[in-house]
């Protein structure tokens, strides 16, 4: 067998270390994707926080979305108000708690009567701000003697809470305030972008 010569070695030598080097170096490569992989968010995690589209094309007066949306694990209830039902919102309440909605709970294009960019359609998380229960929707007054003086709303089964169209909670009930709004925009006329808030209004 021949030896190799002097001259060989060393070439040879560089060539085997310049290959382990490579092959080392893609060995890190591979381990590293999936570690630096494992940093970003999972497809459940990420759609937990997306933002949601809600169609409103076949809502009618009174009506709110069914079956229920949900953003971020809580229910979203989407509502649409006739012309009586707004002017009545307008119509200063005694008998609300905030009706101002002073409280930071909605974004501030939510700050008025409606607690919502357009008056004939709100946008509320359907959480009751007692203890998390979820209210019913009454797009009218209720015949099942919640209180005879309540034109509708929401109402908490649970521990009696009551909020009007706008999601403003009545003085004296267990719920401390009112209900959330959460970040949207109309996207469209009849498509509603919840948990994004773009500044986009179609009137």
């Amino acid at each position: 067998m021949e030896s190799i010569s002097a001259v060989e070695a060393p070439g040879r030598r560089r060539f085997l270390i310049g290959a382990t080097a490579v092959v080392g170096a893609m060995g890190v490569a591979g381990a590293a994707v999936p570690f630096v992989r494992s940093w970003a968010p999972s497809a459940r995690a990420r759609a937990a926080g997306a933002a949601i589209t809600v169609d409103i094309a076949s809502l009618a007066e009174g009506e709110m979305v069914s079956p229920i949306p949900a953003w971020r694990g809580k229910p979203v209830f989407v509502v649409r108000r006739s012309s009586t039902q707004v002017k009545e919102l307008e119509t200063p309440d005694a008998a609300l708690a905030d009706p101002r909605s002073e409280r930071p709970q909605q974004p501030q294009y939510a700050q008025n009567e409606w607690r919502a960019r357009r008056p004939e359609i709100g946008v509320y998380l359907g959480v009751c701000t007692h203890l998390g229960c979820s209210p019913k929707f009454y797009g009218a007054p209720s015949e099942e003697g919640i209180d005879p003086a309540w034109e509708g709303g929401f109402f908490c089964p649970c521990h009696g809470s009551r909020f009007d169209l706008a999601g403003r909670v009545v003085s004296g009930v267990p719920a401390p305030s009112n209900l959330e709004v959460p970040p949207y925009f109309f996207a469209s006329d009849t498509l509603i972008v919840v948990g994004e808030d773009s500044g986009k209004v179609v009137s």
